[in-house]
C-alpha cells in the first residue's frame, strides 16, 4: 500500500475513534433543511434552464415538437455529423434521412473503438435542472449506456420542457426510484466536457464530448 493511502486511512480511522462500534447509519439524523423544491414554473423554468446551460458553452435552442426532425437535421448538418449513435428506445421517426444511424442496444452493443470512430450521439434525457443548466441521464429508453455520453465527440440531447425541474434535489428525487429498483447509473451533464491544465488553460473533450447541442422541445 502506498504511503499516501496509508496516511488517508489513518486519518479516517482517527476521525472515527469516538463513533460507537454498533452505531448504524440510520441512527443518525441528517439535516434536510436545505431547499428541496423551487418555486418557478412554466416559462420562467424553461428560460432559466436555457440561460444556465448556455453559460456552459452548450448550444441551446427552443423548438416546437413538430420541428424536431428538421432541427435534428440542421444540428447534425452544422457539425457535419452523419454517422450518429442511436440508443435503444430512441424514436426512429425523429431521425432525418441524411443520417446513417448506428443503433446501440444490449443485444449488440457497439464497441469502444466503434463509438470512437462515429460522429456523435443523439439521446433523450431523464430530467434537466434549470438552476444549474444540467442534463440528467438515467440509462432509460432513448438515453443508452453511460459510455455513449463519454466517447463520441458530439452529443445532441433532446429535452422536453416538462422534464425541467428547478433544483438539484428535485432532480435526484426524480430519478431515485430507477436507481434503487433497477440499479441504473446516473450521469449529470453540465455543458460540453471541459477541464483546465496546470496553467489553467481550458481544454475541451478530455472527459466527454467537446460539443453539446440541446434541443428544448415544447408543445
Amino acid at each position: 500500500m502506498s504511503k499516501a493511502k496509508d496516511e488517508i486511512l489513518h486519518r479516517i480511522q482517527s476521525a472515527l475513534k469516538e463513533v460507537p462500534a454498533d452505531e448504524k447509519r440510520e441512527d443518525v439524523a441528517v439535516n434536510r433543511e436545505y431547499i428541496q423544491k423551487g418555486n418557478l414554473s412554466g416559462e420562467e423554468l424553461v428560460t432559466l434552464f436555457v440561460e444556465r446551460s448556455g453559460e456552459y458553452q452548450a448550444t441551446v435552442k427552443r423548438i416546437k415538437k413538430e420541428e424536431l426532425k428538421d432541427e435534428i437535421s440542421k444540428a447534425c448538418d452544422r457539425h457535419k455529423a452523419i454517422k450518429m449513435v442511436i440508443p435503444a428506445g430512441f424514436k426512429t421517426d425523429w431521425l432525418p434521412d441524411l443520417l446513417e444511424p448506428q443503433f446501440d442496444d444490449s443485444g449488440a452493443p457497439l464497441s469502444h473503438d466503434e463509438l470512437d470512430q462515429l460522429d456523435g450521439v443523439i439521446s433523450t434525457c431523464a430530467l434537466a435542472v434549470a438552476q444549474t443548466g444540467t442534463i440528467i441521464l438515467d440509462a432509460g429508453a432513448g438515453q443508452g449506456r453511460r459510455v455513449l455520453s463519454l466517447l463520441p465527440d458530439y452529443h445532441l440531447c433532446i429535452v422536453r420542457e416538462d422534464q425541467i425541474v428547478e433544483t438539484v434535489p428535485e432532480g435526484f428525487a426524480g430519478v431515485s426510484d430507477q436507481v434503487k429498483k433497477e440499479g441504473r447509473p446516473i450521469t449529470f451533464i453540465s455543458g460540453p466536457s471541459a477541464t483546465s491544465d496546470i496553467e489553467l488553460n481550458r481544454v475541451e473533450g478530455v472527459h466527454g464530448p467537446r460539443k453539446l447541442d440541446i434541443l428544448v422541445v415544447g408543445g
